[in-house]
């Protein structure tokens, strides 16, 4: 399921920009379709995850696969930023309405099937892994098949011709995505159960949803171990900030022209998410070797920051031993962010009940929102070279330095939210 949903993710990351500048959009017409999307999944991340805990995962993971597959259809095929510009709001809609329930429904399996101590790293981990393998294949086919397409006067010029410049080879990966979202809402009306809930009535969900919220909110403030988990995943926001706004730039110097740089970073692009993925099904050995998973965090999080300050330290230098230098510190950031997700994941399921289990991962991915768009915004202006990578570095060091010298939590499940009427 995991892998379903995050692949079209990866077929749309390489060629999304350059098909909306391709419509006519300017840049700064594409950097609002963006922030539509950012918008748009941080103004319904805390109440999605709340219709989540009420109504139940199915339908709300449904209901998320059908608005992504529209909205890719929308940006494959708009032409007008009145088109294309909705569509990813409606992404981001669809990724709102994502962001959690598939977690909260494994989990909340597990504990039924074996017992609310039952072994949760494991499954997170292959969920995680199976999520950053989806993205990295994406990419290679969502990069590779508009070239393909565009080789001579071949299948690309001919079906510009047949839609009347509708569909560009620039869409195809787009349209691909939005295939694949059918699938997964097919699979998960098909495959997915659930232990039944009462029946959702208007006003359940209406006064259920925000004391779903509000519960959300409460426990972030209200539990240590939660508070350092959420602003872990802001450091964590952080380094990915960092790492999507300055590598483009980094690699279109590296290779002498923008074109080149733009195949240089997918192909970057998608060992990280392979460097991810292999982190996370890395994330028990590490737990076990660590001896617990607060402990795992700190490791995973020190070999992130390792490859920060490996990306700072050689910003500026030439020569083939910077260039892997640098190329093994891309990897380090994403192998640790890899492991360090289901540990704390799994502490995070520890310390809430299946109430509010979509919301609290809802509050976690809102956190890692947020800090990461405020540091892309100082990132941004701040000069080139290694101050940008080093601040980030220094960002995720102070997250780091949250779990050193802590002991393994004791088990607090925290009820996040009422039963709805």
């Amino acid at each position: 399921m995991s892998f379903l949903f995050w692949l079209p993710a990866g077929l749309g990351l390489a060629p999304m920009v350059l098909l909306l500048t391709e419509r006519g959009l300017t840049l700064a017409a594409v950097a609002a379709a963006y922030a539509a999307h950012s918008l748009t999944v941080a103004a319904l991340e805390l109440p999605t995850g709340g219709l989540s805990d009420v109504i139940g995962r199915r339908t709300v993971l449904a209901g998320a696969g059908m608005l992504n597959a529209c909205a890719l259809v929308l940006i494959a095929l708009g032409t007008t930023p009145w088109v294309i510009v909705p569509g990813m709001a409606l992404m981001g809609a669809g990724r709102a309405l994502s962001s959690g329930p598939a977690e909260a429904w494994y989990v909340d399996t597990v504990h039924a099937h074996a017992g609310p101590d039952a072994d949760l790293r494991t499954g997170l981990a292959r969920g995680s892994a199976a999520s950053s393998g989806a993205i990295a294949l994406g990419v290679l086919v969502g990069g590779g098949t508009p070239w393909l397409l565009g080789l001579g006067p071949g299948p690309g010029e001919h079906l510009r011709n047949l839609t009347s410049d509708l569909v560009l080879p620039l869409s195809v990966p787009v349209l691909l995505g939005a295939a694949v979202h059918v699938v997964f809402v097919f699979y998960v009306l098909t495959a997915l159960t659930e232990p039944p809930r009462p029946a959702a009535t208007l006003r359940g969900v209406l006064r259920g949803v925000p004391g779903a919220i509000g519960a959300g909110l409460r426990l972030g403030a209200g539990d240590a171990l939660v508070r350092r988990i959420l602003v872990t995943t802001g450091a964590a926001g952080t380094a990915l900030a960092a790492l999507e706004l300055l590598t483009p730039g980094r690699a279109a110097t590296m290779t002498g022209s923008p074109e080149s740089g733009a195949v240089l970073f997918a192909g970057l692009a998608a060992a990280g998410f392979v460097c991810s993925a292999v982190g996370s099904r890395l994330a028990p050995l590490v737990a076990r070797l660590a001896g617990g998973g607060e402990r795992a965090v700190l490791v995973s999080l020190g070999v992130s920051t390792a490859g920060l300050v490996t990306l700072g330290v050689t910003v500026g230098a030439t020569g083939g031993l910077p260039a892997a230098a640098a190329a093994a510190g891309y990897g380090l950031v994403y192998l640790g962010l890899g492991a360090a997700g289901p540990s704390e994941n799994d502490l995070l399921h520890r310390r809430v009940d299946s109430s509010g289990r979509a919301t609290a991962l809802s509050v976690q991915s809102l956190a890692q929102q947020l800090l990461g768009a405020a540091a892309g915004v100082v990132i941004g202006v701040l000069p080139p070279g290694p101050l940008p990578w080093l601040l980030a570095a220094m960002v995720l060091l102070a997250g780091t330095s949250l779990w050193a010298g802590r002991t393994p939590a004791a088990r607090r499940v925290v009820t996040t939210a009422p039963a709805p009427e």
